[in-house]
């Protein structure tokens, strides 16, 4: 299982795109506006734009959705 898991979580990570909505594993919620080799930045609203690593990134902001029964 956790083979399986972190085969998943890599390719989570090598498919997202700008404009995805993500998580990051701080639970910092936020659009992917750029992305780079190792880098992305998130737009987390009012204009507030951050960088963070791509390891940073923890899943798509609609599975908490899906895990929360919404």
């Amino acid at each position: 299982p956790q083979i399986r898991k972190a085969k998943k979580q890599k390719a989570f990570k090598e498919s997202i795109q700008k404009g995805d909505k993500v998580v990051t594993t701080g639970g910092l919620h936020g659009k992917i506006t750029e992305i780079k080799d190792l880098t992305l930045t998130l737009d987390v609203g009012n204009g507030i734009e951050l960088k963070f690593d791509k390891s940073a990134i923890s899943m798509e902001a609609s599975t908490l959705n899906e895990k929360a029964g919404k």
